[in-house]
């Protein structure tokens, strides 16, 4: 059954796609669509902006006097895309399994915490969106063996570069902020690079894995 979506006018200039009525357990399948319409729209020239979300798009036009026309055109556009005509960029980002919650993910959760580093560094992670901060990418792959909740109270300050876990889902502090994930790494890489025409390492439907290079040092 193809999936439907309702189209929102939010101003009258920009529209807003909604799929998430078609989401129904498969998060992935949806979010390929989102990803593939996306980049099928920016070929066309015709917007200023173009924002995937978790379950949505939303589309800000050059002219408004356009409105109308991608108003009728984005359902038919959204029954015609195919999920599998998108594919994203893949990084793999070298990860120190130090963070300061790794052992209580591992007892909470009833493992080990080699066992914790192991199932998190074998996943292929999708970047579902970004938000939250810039650069921040919510990560969709994460075994459900390491699911686990929000501490109760949130750190004020979360270094760059921490890997956390929070309910479903893994992420990456692209920056020091305040944050109640569990942290179980660290990273150097670089997510977020405001000098840089694409200050965004991750965008919406790219992949990643995690290295992990204590094993790569024999630690």
């Amino acid at each position: 059954m193809t999936p439907t979506s309702q189209i929102y006018v939010l101003t009258n200039n920009s529209l807003l796609l909604d799929a998430g009525q078609a989401n129904q357990g498969d998060v992935l399948q949806i979010q390929k669509k989102i990803w593939a319409l996306a980049a099928h729209l920016q070929h066309t020239n015709e917007f200023t902006d173009i924002v995937p979300g978790m379950n949505s798009l939303t589309l800000y036009l050059k002219f408004a006097a356009d409105l109308d026309k991608w108003q009728s055109a984005l359902a038919q556009l959204w029954e015609d895309i195919e999920a599998t005509s998108f594919k994203g960029t893949h990084h793999n980002i070298k990860t120190n399994y130090q963070g300061e919650d790794l052992n209580y993910v591992a007892k909470t959760n009833n493992l080990t915490p080699a066992q914790v580093i192991e199932l998190h560094s074998q996943a292929t992670y999708h970047v579902l969106f970004l938000g939250f901060q810039p650069g921040f990418a919510y990560l969709y792959g994460l075994y459900s063996r390491l699911y686990i909740p929000r501490r109760d109270i949130p750190r004020t300050k979360v270094p760059k570069g921490a890997i956390a876990l929070g309910a479903k889902q893994t992420a990456i502090y692209p920056a020091e902020s305040p944050g109640g994930w569990q942290i179980i790494g660290h990273t150097d890489t670089k997510l977020f690079d405001s000098t840089q025409p694409n200050p965004c390492l991750f965008k919406p439907g790219d992949t990643l894995t995690f290295i992990n290079i204590n094993a790569e040092q024999g630690e």
